[in-house]
């Protein structure tokens, strides 16, 4: 990591994951558990809503720690950036969820974690790609400035 990541940067990148998941695993959802597109686009989005904040402290504070530990990211930091993300993403929205879809802990529990099938890799991939769009944009703004 070269550059520190702003607050506004980061609710960048957390708006950014969430609305492409919110795209892709509404219509999917729908699908799979038979419910109109309003009500799992209306689940999905508050469990997103979570996600969101969550995204924004959790990777705040696991770039702390990668800091702390003089770590740098690799595939294995990103196998726990994602294992710990989901983890208490898990945790938080299994309530919500047979709450608001009037099924039991379990039934939202497996739904959860189809749905976390889905986020592994999708959380992978998307931080991943993010930080390589992120460090060519770094690189290319000090090769600018240094011209």
């Amino acid at each position: 990591m070269s550059t520190p990541k702003s607050l506004t940067e980061r609710v960048c990148q957390a708006v950014g994951f969430e609305l492409l998941a919110l795209a892709l695993c509404t219509p999917l959802l729908a699908w799979i558990m038979d419910r109109p597109l309003v009500d799992m686009g209306l689940v999905t989005l508050f469990i997103g809503l979570v996600a969101l904040a969550w995204n924004v402290v959790f990777n705040a504070l696991f770039d702390r720690l990668l800091k702390r530990l003089a770590l740098v990211p690799n595939g294995w930091t990103r196998v726990a950036h994602a294992l710990l993300f989901e983890g208490g993403l898990v945790a938080a929205s299994v309530p919500l969820i047979a709450w608001w879809l009037h099924v039991s802990l379990l039934q939202a529990l497996i739904l959860d974690l189809g749905v976390l099938l889905f986020f592994l890799p999708y959380t992978y991939v998307y931080h991943w790609v993010y930080d390589l769009v992120r460090e060519r944009l770094v690189a290319g703004r000090a090769l600018d400035r240094a011209s």
